[in-house]
């Protein structure tokens, strides 16, 4: 049985969080083990309220999700909502299991819910972080080319950086794969001409999921982008 971690909150819209983590994951016949970090009120329109967890109680789940056989073979971490709550998340994460991190700023419905500064340590213990164009640039902190911001982002300490194309425009959706080595990949796929809440959700965790499995970041990528691409078009 492949497991992975899913740290993030709960969506009462049902269209994003922990709920699309865990669709996604069945999909790919993987388990997920749930941390949730906050309560959020949400309708597909709007944020309506967010009820954060203790960071103590965060760190507790995830200790006893990670005492729980088997163990996950990758975390995915999606909404935090507070730099306190990333701190424990990040001491209580072991070494060497890989993190996939989806830095949530605001939801797509609307309404703030991270600050860009409160990634800390978890943004230098990422093996891979996958921003949309305008999460790139809020992390980044600088203008200019891709390229340039997703070379900031690494100076950061980041592993790598997935920059997300959904967000952008053209007939064709393409994410790049940035690394230290500053070698880029390419995954792309026909855009479709629909827009769903959690599509960055089920990205990240797709990936999570095939990292799980053995898959090797790129390939992980490639093939969590199929994944997301089937689920559009169904």
């Amino acid at each position: 049985m492949t497991v992975i971690l899913a740290i993030g909150g709960t969506d009462s819209s049902g269209g994003a969080g922990l709920t699309r983590d865990t669709a996604m994951a069945a999909e790919l016949g993987v388990t997920v083990r749930p941390v949730v970090t906050a309560v959020t009120v949400q309708t597909d329109e709007a944020v309506l309220g967010v009820h954060p967890c203790p960071p103590e109680a965060v760190a507790d789940q995830i200790r006893a999700a990670l005492a729980t056989s088997p163990a996950p073979g990758a975390v995915k971490i999606g909404m935090l909502g507070s730099a306190a709550v990333a701190e424990a998340v990040a001491v209580a994460l072991p070494a060497g299991l890989p993190i996939i991190l989806d830095p949530v700023l605001k939801a797509s419905s609307g309404g703030t819910l991270m600050d860009a500064n409160g990634f800390g340590v978890l943004l230098r213990r990422a093996a891979l972080v996958t921003p949309n164009l305008a999460e790139l640039e809020v992390l980044a902190r600088i203008g200019g080319p891709l390229e340039t911001q997703a070379a900031a982002l690494l100076s950061q300490g980041a592993q790598a950086v997935l920059v997300k194309g959904g967000h952008g425009t053209g007939t064709k959706s393409t994410d790049l794969l940035f690394t230290p080595q500053r070698s880029v990949r390419r995954h792309t796929a026909q855009r479709l001409p629909v827009a769903k809440r959690g599509t960055g959700c089920s990205l990240a965790t797709a990936i999570a999921c095939h990292l799980a499995r053995g898959a090797d970041l790129d390939s992980a990528c490639g093939q969590a982008k199929l994944s997301v691409h089937r689920w559009l078009r169904r």
